[in-house]
């Protein structure tokens, strides 16, 4: 009887994660073990909360099963992984994302980071050098 005493006491009296702590390890299970996926960067907004602090909210869309997903990430504790001033709406990202709970995702964490620095180049046609119409086929236009 007294060892479960002891066990009841040093199970109530251990030390809960904070909710730092718990986001932390949220972002970590995400980066090693989320599915990929495109998405879109919609806004970086500084919020101030009424205690005084602020907030670095990082918004962004994805669709997975067809379905359209706009979320956002607190960013504050990350801004030493990166620079919100170099983020820019309408640029694609990359999210992961819980299969089995789609709506829980990350664009950003300690470790992994889906954000592009520039958008997309694909090569211009060049216009000096002539289609050979005779090498054309009916289901190439």
């Amino acid at each position: 009887m007294a060892g479960l005493t002891v066990g009841a006491v040093l199970y109530l009296r251990r030390k809960r994660p904070t909710e730092e702590e718990l986001e932390r390890e949220r972002r970590k299970m995400l980066a090693l073990s989320g599915r990929l996926i495109d998405g879109m960067l919609l806004d970086v907004r500084e919020m101030s909360l009424e205690d005084g602090r602020s907030l670095t909210m990082l918004e962004y869309s994805y669709r997975s099963a067809g379905v359209d997903y706009e979320c956002s990430q607190d960013i504050t504790t990350l801004l030493n992984v990166v620079d919100p001033g170099e983020m820019r709406a309408g640029f694609p990202c990359t999210v992961r994302y819980q299969t089995g709970n789609p709506q829980n995702s990350i664009v950003i964490s300690e470790s992994w980071s889906g954000l592009r620095s520039s958008l997309p180049v694909y090569p211009a046609k060049d216009p000096s050098k002539p289609r050979d119409l005779g090498q054309l086929h009916p289901d190439q236009g």
